[in-house]
C-alpha cells in the first residue's frame, strides 16, 4: 500500500501550469489534512522540515482536503479500511494510535471542520497555524477527542495561545469558509493528488521534495542544498 492518503473526490483533470504564485523568494508548501493519517506518521519530518526552513524560506501549510463534506457515518468497509492504514502507519512510523474512534459507528469523517479550523488560526497569527495543525493531529490520533466538534476545536486552539472568541468568530466566518475552499483549490491546481506532500518554489519554478510519506534523513541534502542555492 502507498505511504499516502489518497484525496476523495479529486478532479484529476487539474493541471499543475494552474497553480498559483506563492510570491519572491523561496517557499515551501505543506499540503495535508489534520485527519490524514500518513501526514501524523509524517508530523516529525515535517517539524524538521520547518526548522530547517527558518530564516530561509517562507513555510506554508496549505489544507488539502481528505475528505471534505462527508456527510454520512462510516461504514464497517470504511473503518476497516482506515484502521488498516492506521495500524500501517503506526508500525512504520512509531506515531502513537488510539483505536477506540473505531467504536463509534456513527462518527462523520468530514475533514473540512479541521482544515478550517487550522485556516481560522493562519488568518489570527499565520505563525501558529502549524502548531494548530499539530495539535489537531495528536487530539485524534492519540487522544481520541472528536476534533470535528466547533468546541473541541475552541478548547485545542486555545492551548496555543488563541483566544477562544476569536477563533469562534473566525472559524465561523464566511472569510475563513471561502479561504479554506481556496487552499482546496489551490491543492488542486499544483497537481496534488495525496497527502503528504511537499513542494519547494522559487522564481515561478516548483518541485515536490515529497509525494507521500519520506524521513526526514531522506529529504534532508537535497533540502539542504535547495536552501543553500
Amino acid at each position: 500500500m502507498s505511504d499516502v492518503c489518497t484525496i476523495d473526490g479529486l478532479d484529476a483533470s487539474s493541471s499543475a501550469g494552474q497553480a498559483f504564485d506563492p510570491g519572491p523568494g523561496k517557499h515551501v508548501l505543506f499540503f495535508g489534512d489534520p485527519m490524514c493519517s500518513w501526514c501524523w506518521g509524517f508530523e516529525p519530518e515535517l517539524q524538521q522540515l520547518a526548522d530547517l526552513s527558518a530564516g530561509r524560506a517562507q513555510f506554508q501549510v496549505v489544507m488539502g482536503g481528505l475528505r471534505p463534506g462527508t456527510r454520512e457515518p462510516w461504514d464497517a468497509s470504511m473503518r476497516a479500511y482506515i484502521r488498516h492504514h492506521w495500524e500501517e502507519v503506526q508500525a512504520k512510523t512509531g506515531q502513537p494510535f488510539d483505536f477506540t474512534r473505531f467504536n463509534d459507528a456513527d462518527f462523520i469523517y468530514d475533514t473540512e471542520p479541521t482544515c478550517r479550523a487550522v485556516v481560522a488560526v493562519r488568518q489570527s497569527n499565520p505563525k501558529l497555524a502549524l502548531d494548530m495543525y499539530k495539535v489537531l493531529q495528536r487530539a485524534f490520533y492519540a487522544e481520541n477527542k472528536d476534533i470535528n466538534s466547533p468546541d473541541v476545536l475552541a478548547a485545542l486552539a486555545t492551548q496555543i495561545g488563541i483566544d477562544e472568541t476569536q477563533f469562534r468568530i473566525q472559524f465561523d466566518s464566511a472569510e475563513v469558509r471561502d479561504k479554506v475552499a481556496s487552499d482546496f483549490r489551490r491543492t488542486q491546481a499544483f497537481g496534488v493528488q495525496g497527502f503528504p506532500s511537499v513542494l519547494c518554489a522559487e522564481g515561478g519554478q516548483y518541485a515536490f521534495l515529497a509525494l507521500g510519506y519520506r524521513t526526514f534523513a531522506s529529504m534532508r541534502d537535497d533540502f539542504s542544498s535547495w536552501l543553500d542555492a
